[in-house]
Parts: C-alpha cells; sequence; structure tokens
C-alpha cells in the first residue's frame, strides 16, 4: 500500500477507517488520514525520536510559520533546549521531486525561523543543509 522508503522501518499504528487509513502520530497525539506525505512524515519523526534521539517534546508537527503575509505550515521543527527553531524538515510524498521549488519553500521556512538546519525529503531522496555560513549540504541529520 504505501511504499517502502529510504528511512529506518517504522512501527507505526495504523487503523482503517471506511475507507480510508489513519496512522497515530507521536507528536500530536491524534490520529491523522495516512496520505503519502504522512506516511514520510511519521518515518521522519520516528527517525528523529528513535534513532537520533530528539526529544519529542522539542519536535512540533505542521508548525504554523508567518511567511510575508501568508501563514504556511512546515512539516515538521525542532526547538532547541531555549525554544529556539534548529531544524526544519519539509516532507514530500514519493512521487514529488526535490525540486527547486521545494528548496524554495523549505529555505523560505529557514528564514522565517532562523533555524540552523533543514532537511527535504520525500522519504527516498534526502538533502541536509546547514545554514551556519550559507548553504551548506551535509551527508546525514546530526545529532542534537
Amino acid at each position: 500500500m504505501f511504499p517502502k522508503l529510504n528511512l529506518p522501518p517504522a512501527a507505526l499504528k495504523i487503523v482503517k477507517k471506511s475507507d480510508s487509513h489513519s496512522v497515530w502520530c507521536q507528536i500530536r497525539n491524534n490520529y491523522l488520514l495516512l496520505t503519502p506525505e504522512e506516511w514520510v512524515r511519521q518515518h521522519c519523526i520516528n527517525y528523529l525520536v528513535n534513532h537520533k534521539n530528539y526529544l519529542k517534546g522539542r519536535l512540533a508537527s505542521e508548525y504554523a510559520l508567518k511567511i510575508g503575509e501568508h501563514t504556511r505550515r512546515c512539516d515538521l521543527l525542532y526547538f532547541d533546549a531555549f525554544g529556539n527553531p534548529l531544524l526544519i524538515v519539509e516532507c514530500k510524498a514519493t512521487s514529488v521531486p526535490l525540486d527547486e521549488k521545494t528548496f524554495l519553500q523549505t529555505s523560505n521556512y529557514v528564514a522565517s525561523t532562523g533555524a540552523r538546519y533543514f532537511w527535504m525529503t520525500n522519504g527516498l531522496q534526502h538533502v541536509i543543509v546547514d545554514c551556519i555560513d550559507g548553504i551548506n549540504y551535509i551527508e546525514e541529520i546530526p545529532n542534537l
């Protein structure tokens, strides 16, 4: 039903509701419609929490950001110990390429928050950037 991703497997709680499936989000403490993008987002949460030891209490899902006159929602935002944005994660469905449009969207989120890192992923491909002095591509998500 949902494709294998280039992320560690996640033991997701999935329930079937009429014609659709829902997945439990450990960040939002709620069942969410299991869309292709949500499939990737939940695997990213699993990776950050269970493999990189990020604290769930510092991770926000579908976080509202003010970009100019508009309110946008970034998929995941991780905060440092002082409540400052540290990592923006933009998740796409596996069928969506990581292109210039995705890069611009994510970089706007970074500019709005001042986050040091961003991670764009469609579950198969990953682009990870350290923004400390410009745009520096890195190989993996840092241990924070």
